[in-house]
């Protein structure tokens, strides 16, 4: 009885920092839920049954359950499982791509603005003022009405979506890094500032930056999907989740399965990654008991 109550204190620690260090369940399914959209992306070509172009006239609008088709087919015939598979495929290639562009631009712009200060600060200033005004929308339209769309025209142009938000947070964690003493010490040494930014300020903001990452990347899905649903996404025969939806809408009371299916995918991944971003910036956050 007495080695019970000894060890009872011990024993209701651990069991709390086990509760404390475990993953919250809704934190765990979205991390699978991103794992499996990842592995789905990464294997499109190998687990897609048909080509997404292929037509099925015979079984053109075929309900979902089909044998064939377990998802059902568009007004081609054409398997909507297949290009679903392939949408994801695109929709998180745009999505990663815009995401490390913008983070890599708001950062250098934020260094920069740190370093130089002055002139140069107030100018990425206002520039990151401008951007946080202007409708991303209404130029990202503009800029694909003009130019005409192209995968890789979309990645750049969603990449300039967010920046701002990296340069402030450079910016000021810079800023605030180099008045603390190893920045100095560093500089005692005779290190270069590339070497001071990117060696031992960079490593000491990157958790926020990430947290930043995770919480603009479902914004950049939906973008995405915004601009396909409107048209000047994605163009045939390429697909993206966004293109499905816009094109489904057509057929939302005799095919609803058509626009289902991507917009449940992109509801489920945007709120995965959301969710999955605050648990994050919760265990990241040393303020944060």
């Amino acid at each position: 009885m007495a080695y019970s109550a000894a060890q009872s204190p011990a024993l209701a620690s651990t069991a709390k920092q086990n509760k404390k260090r475990g993953i919250p369940l809704f934190v765990t399914v979205g991390l699978v839920w991103i794992a499996a959209m990842v592995l789905v992306a990464l294997a499109a070509d190998w687990i897609r049954p048909y080509d997404i172009t292929a037509f099925d006239l015979k079984n053109r609008l075929a309900l979902p359950g089909n044998p064939s088709h377990l998802l059902g087919t568009d007004e081609l015939g054409r398997d909507v499982v297949s290009r679903l598979i392939m949408s994801i495929r695109v929709s998180l290639l745009i999505a990663f791509g815009a995401t490390l562009i913008s983070a890599f631009v708001g950062t250098l712009l934020g260094f920069l603005a740190a370093y130089f200060r002055g002139a140069v600060e107030q100018f990425v200033v206002m520039l990151a003022d401008f951007q946080a005004a202007m409708p991303f929308l209404i130029m990202a339209l503009s800029v694909l009405a003009f130019f005409g769309s192209s995968l890789p025209l979309l990645i750049c142009l969603m990449g300039f979506y967010g920046w701002e938000r990296y340069a402030r947070i450079a910016r000021g964690l810079a800023i605030a890094a180099s008045g603390q003493g190893y920045a100095a010490a560093v500089t005692q040494l005779g290190a270069t500032p590339t070497r001071i930014y990117l060696r031992h300020i960079l490593p000491n903001i990157a958790s926020t930056l990430i947290v930043s990452m995770t919480l603009t990347f479902p914004e950049i899905i939906l973008m995405e999907s915004s601009l396909s649903f409107l048209g000047l996404g994605v163009q045939p025969p390429m697909t993206s989740l966004g293109n499905m939806v816009g094109y489904g809408r057509e057929y939302l009371t005799r095919a609803p399965w058509i626009m289902l299916a991507p917009s449940f995918i992109i509801m489920l991944t945007t709120l995965s990654i959301s969710i999955a971003g605050d648990w994050l910036r919760d265990k990241l956050d040393p303020t944060i008991s």
